[in-house]
């Protein structure tokens, strides 16, 4: 390293990224440095391979200086997903940077032989179960990569690589950018009718934070969702919808000004385009050759097998929705922006309990507690929190996760919603375990939900669906932390089958419907007054409420990106509508909006990496439902199950293949019958 690193935070590569001393102009400095010196290793490490290369002498000091590479690409990215502004710049320089040295290594023809010549030597048999995983990913990875290419074709793909990084950068600032561009100002509390006190409260401290009278309403996740559910103003749920589904899009209150149309094109075309380079038929095909699924058709099978199956029940759950809003509502027709609203409304007459309801038993510092206790007994490991480390935002916390008082792991948990951070929640890596010439590196991960932020009077106060996704990025957050693998390539969440990811964190979703778990999560904030029965009970039997048009929703999602991606070419922003209103016709039975343009905001499969894998939240759905069908005969918290799932699961990383260790866990094949039965679908 030169003399910069000294000066500059990102070249130091401590265990934890020095947020307090980065800064936006130390990005690019930083990367330049460490692409040239990884360039410089791999030049180096094929050099003295010769006709013997080995793991020590040739991919260990590789994988040294990529970490290094990955260590200090990690904070920039993850700023620009939770500070975006000033880090935006700098990032996207720093991304082009990176892409552009991983599209190289992966199609080097001498790192290619070298990996060729580990496997087939002849003791490459008797190497650890990792290191093997790693050099076959390679070999994959670098097919896919282009590594076979010649000429023009390689140069080519190499250069659709770099577009399609910008590409995907682009289209997740415009969504970010026309999310952050819609508010709407409210100065007559009548308006606000219905809309949850916490809300409103959220509403009054945004408009004082601008200088405004009144309440500014956003399309952030808590703000819309709270409108959309429990407004009483036809008339303002109308007008937030219209903003939402039309965002980044040619209509709407901002048309054309971030419009991804012409960015969703330009991806498909070049997606297929790469596909074709590499002799397959489509983007599906190549998306598939590093996934669980055996190939498209398998895919599209489950797809449409698993609608066959929900969609009757969903008609009918539709069906009886507009029923009660005729009759109950005064609704002649029931339109998009009333669906949520009215579906509230029946479920209250129905069970008598409201997300609302709950939020008081919810308070965020007691189910944080709770996910911790509930990890503790199954897996044996304790979160404590360390002040001492400093983090980007006043709102986020470090915790140490222990086992036996020694860390083994740590994890940043960044928990609200603010201006200039990416909407969703998301799991992702800081750093990853390996073993380095100093020692055992630590695993650190990024745990970032959007929650509404504590009152002046109250803590964060938690719907059940945000409890569940707070353990569902925790259980993204175990797999990644409690691995025991130590090569980088297949620790922790790297080198999972992409269609498998979702299964621990889908897992954990569970135990927050248990009795048992819930006494440990949840707790009045006021009184500490654990979760009355009657309203456990009441919460319980609402569990499946429109369960199946939630599913056929989702599946409405799925086969979209699947047959988006099977086509031979790309699509225009005309023909992804047809293809969108086609799956539509066939799947779902909700009311759609002519205006609607949710594919122009699709960022898992635009801008993620979802594309062609959106199936891969029902796939892996069906093996998480059928994990914890485990538990269910043998108890949530019995140990030995604990303890089976912690070991050939989570500990795993990547290192073996995902339908092997499935297996291995449940003594047998997955099955659907788990999936059906916990979503109340016969």
């Amino acid at each position: 390293m030169s003399d910069t690193s000294s000066s500059n935070p990102l070249l130091s590569a401590p265990l934890l990224p020095p947020f307090d001393t980065i800064k936006p102009e130390h990005a690019e400095p930083a990367i330049d440095e460490l692409v040239a010196n990884c360039r410089e290793q791999l030049r180096k490490a094929l050099e003295e391979a010769g006709d013997s290369p080995t793991w020590e002498t040739t991919l260990a000091p590789l994988e040294e200086a990529q970490d290094q590479l990955s260590k200090a690409f990690s904070p920039v990215s993850h700023l620009n997903s939770v500070l975006s502004g000033e880090w935006r710049t700098p990032y996207e320089a720093s991304l082009a940077k990176v892409t552009e040295y991983w599209t190289e290594v992966g199609q080097d023809p001498g790192l290619y032989r070298v990996l060729r010549a580990l496997a087939k030597s002849p003791d490459f048999a008797a190497w650890p179960q990792p290191r093997r995983q790693a050099v076959r990913h390679g070999l994959r990875d670098m097919h896919l990569g282009g590594v076979s290419l010649e000429g023009e074709k390689r140069e080519r793909y190499a250069a659709i690589s770099k577009r399609l990084a910008e590409l995907k950068s682009q289209f997740a600032n415009h969504v970010l950018d026309a999310t952050n561009a819609w508010t709407l100002n409210i100065t007559d509390d009548a308006e606000l009718a219905g809309v949850p006190e916490t809300a409103v409260a959220a509403a009054k401290a945004a408009a004082e934070a601008k200088g405004l009278e009144g309440w500014l309403l956003t399309l952030d996740g808590p703000c819309f969702l709270a409108v959309m559910t429990y407004a009483e103003s036809r008339t303002l749920r109308h007008k937030m919808h219209f903003a939402f589904i039309t965002r980044a899009s040619d209509v709407g209150p901002n048309a054309g000004e971030f419009d991804n149309a012409n960015v969703m094109a330009e991806i498909l075309a070049l997606r297929a385009e790469q596909a074709h380079l590499l002799g397959m038929k489509n983007y599906a095909e190549r998306s598939l050759a590093s996934k669980m699924a055996e190939d498209p058709e398998q895919v599209e099978k489950f797809l449409r097998d698993l609608a066959k199956r929900a969609r009757p029940a969903a008609v009918k759950e539709f069906a009886e929705l507009e029923a009660f809003a005729a009759d109950e509502l005064g609704l002649d027709k029931l339109q998009s922006w009333d669906v949520a609203w009215a579906a509230e409304k029946l479920k209250q007459s129905r069970y008598a309990v409201s997300q609302e309801e709950l939020r008081p038993y919810f308070p965020y510092p007691k189910v944080l507690a709770g996910l911790f206790a509930v990890a503790e007994k199954l897996f044996g490991v304790t979160a404590e929190v360390d002040t001492s480390v400093s983090t980007y935002h006043p709102d986020v916390h470090f915790y140490w996760l222990k086992r036996g008082g020694e860390p083994i792991a740590g994890f940043y948990l960044d928990p609200y919603a603010r201006e200039k951070k990416r909407g969703g929640a998301w799991m992702d890596d800081a750093r990853v375990r390996r073993q380095t010439m100093a020692g055992l590196q630590l695993p650190v991960a990024y745990l970032v939900c959007n929650f509404s932020s504590p009152s002046k009077d109250a803590p964060a106060l938690l719907t059940h669906y945000e409890v569940t996704t707070l353990f569902h990025e925790f259980g993204h957050g175990l797999h990644h932390m409690l691995t025991q693998v130590d090569v980088a390539a297949v620790s922790g969440i790297n080198g999972v089958a992409w269609d498998a990811v979702e299964l621990p964190s889908q897992f954990l979703e569970n135990w927050c419907w248990e009795p048992e778990a819930l006494a440990m999560i949840a707790g009045h904030y006021q009184t500490g007054e654990p979760l009355p029965r009657e309203l456990l009970d009441k919460m319980l039997a609402a569990k499946n409420f429109q369960s199946a048009m939630f599913t056929v929703r989702q599946l409405e999602f799925a086969l979209f990106d699947f047959l988006l991606h099977s086509r031979p070419e790309g699509a225009n922003a005309e023909e992804i509508q047809r293809l969108v209103n086609d799956v539509r016709e066939k799947v779902s039975v909700v009311p759609v909006s002519p205006d609607n343009r949710f594919q122009n905001s699709f960022s898992h499969i635009f801008a993620g990496g979802y594309a062609a894998g959106y199936y891969s939240y029902k796939w892996a759905e069906v093996l998480s439902a059928d994990a914890f069908s485990l538990f269910e005969e043998t108890g949530i918290f019995d140990p030995a199950t604990g303890q089976k799932f912690l070991q050939t699961i989570l500990e795993q990383g990547g290192s073996r293949e995902a339908h092997e260790l499935f297996a291995e866990f449940r003594g047998r094949d997955p099955q659907i019958d788990a999936l059906l039965r916990h979503s109340g679908i016969e």
